[in-house]
């Protein structure tokens, strides 16, 4: 039962037996983190568990960190599904559903349309760099879980050399942020 109303109180990151246990598993695994591979981590995406101090106190960071490339691509999807809802009355959601054999079943010409729609916006939002991102870390201290950060770097791909990294930066309060803005092109990632 909480003795105070205060939400950090009842957050199961920053009870003590909880971080000693992830402290063990990070021991045992030899790693200052913990990869949820609940997850889909990739060479651009990460998701993992750290231990740091949060207004004084221990606190178990729940950690998503990926690259600039793909915070961008992300925005740029973001926007186009926004103008694809305001150009479809019918508009909806594009799934992908997979028949018996796992293929991807064809879709419907609405969803078609939309997907065109959708990847011309997206070349267009290239063509002119509309969209620019720049590093950052977003701190949600009211998560369900120890403190959420959401983190996006100007690095090629996130290695467990990046994520050691920006674990110890962060903990040292050593973390300098670079504030040029960025945009990318689908074909230099095809190039590549």
């Amino acid at each position: 039962m909480p003795l105070t109303n205060n939400p950090l109180v009842e957050n199961d990151g920053f009870d003590p037996q909880y971080i000693e246990e992830y402290k063990a598993k990070m021991t045992a695994a030899g790693k200052n983190y913990l990869l949820d591979e609940e997850d889909e981590n990739s060479d651009e995406y990460a998701h993992f568990y750290f231990v740091g101090k949060f207004e004084g106190r221990d606190v178990i960071y729940d950690t998503v960190i990926y690259t600039l490339r793909l915070h961008h691509e992300s925005e740029m999807y973001e926007v186009a599904e926004h103008r694809a809802a305001q150009h479809f009355p019918a508009y909806k959601k594009i799934t992908y559903d997979e028949d018996e054999n796992g293929n991807l079943e064809a879709l419907d010409p609405l969803e078609e349309e939309i997907g065109l729609f959708m990847a011309e916006v997206i070349l267009e939002l290239e063509e002119e760099e509309a969209i620019k991102v720049k590093e950052h870390i977003d701190i949600d201290p009211h998560a369900e879980f120890g403190v959420s950060l959401d983190v996006g770097l100007h690095v090629e791909t996130i290695t467990p050399k990046v994520i050691e990294k920006f674990i110890k930066d962060y903990n040292e309060d050593n973390v300098r942020l670079d504030e040029t803005l960025y945009t990318f092109q689908t074909q230099d990632q095809e190039a590549e």
